[in-house]
């Protein structure tokens, strides 16, 4: 599901639907709920700044669901994930940030994984826009 509560950036949202779909397909999801948020600058700065104590804008958080990230790809997927709220107004490609943030609700790590989620990222994006 993705829901847009910012008139900032125009989205399509038909397009990003059947994107998502394709990645859920190709992370083998299966039927595990996941929420999109699509918010504005001061609502994703306020969370930002409520659970990561930074301050600021920023593209894309994730939460998982009761705060424990799914296993990866491949294993079992709870039936709910978690929630992904982006801020398309600091994302050049919300697509991108969708499948930015299921892979961290499935526990990658961009920052600790010597590159391996970016570049599984890469591969997804390019995967589903084809």
């Amino acid at each position: 599901m993705i829901l847009n509560r910012q008139r900032t950036v125009r989205v399509a949202r038909p397009p990003l639907e059947l994107f998502l779909r394709r990645v859920r397909e190709q992370l083998g999801l299966g039927s595990a709920d996941v929420a999109i948020c699509l918010v504005s600058d001061a609502e994703i700065a306020h969370m930002n700044e409520t659970f990561r104590k930074k301050s600021g804008p920023t593209d894309v958080l994730s939460f998982p669901v009761d705060g424990a990230e799914a296993s990866a790809p491949g294993g079992g997927v709870p039936r709910e994930l978690g929630d992904i709220v982006i801020c398309p107004a600091h994302t050049l490609d919300v697509s991108e940030a969708i499948v930015h943030g299921a892979l961290h609700l499935l526990g990658m790590d961009h920052e600790t994984d010597d590159g391996e989620m970016l570049a599984l990222q890469a591969e997804i994006v390019r995967w589903g826009n084809t």
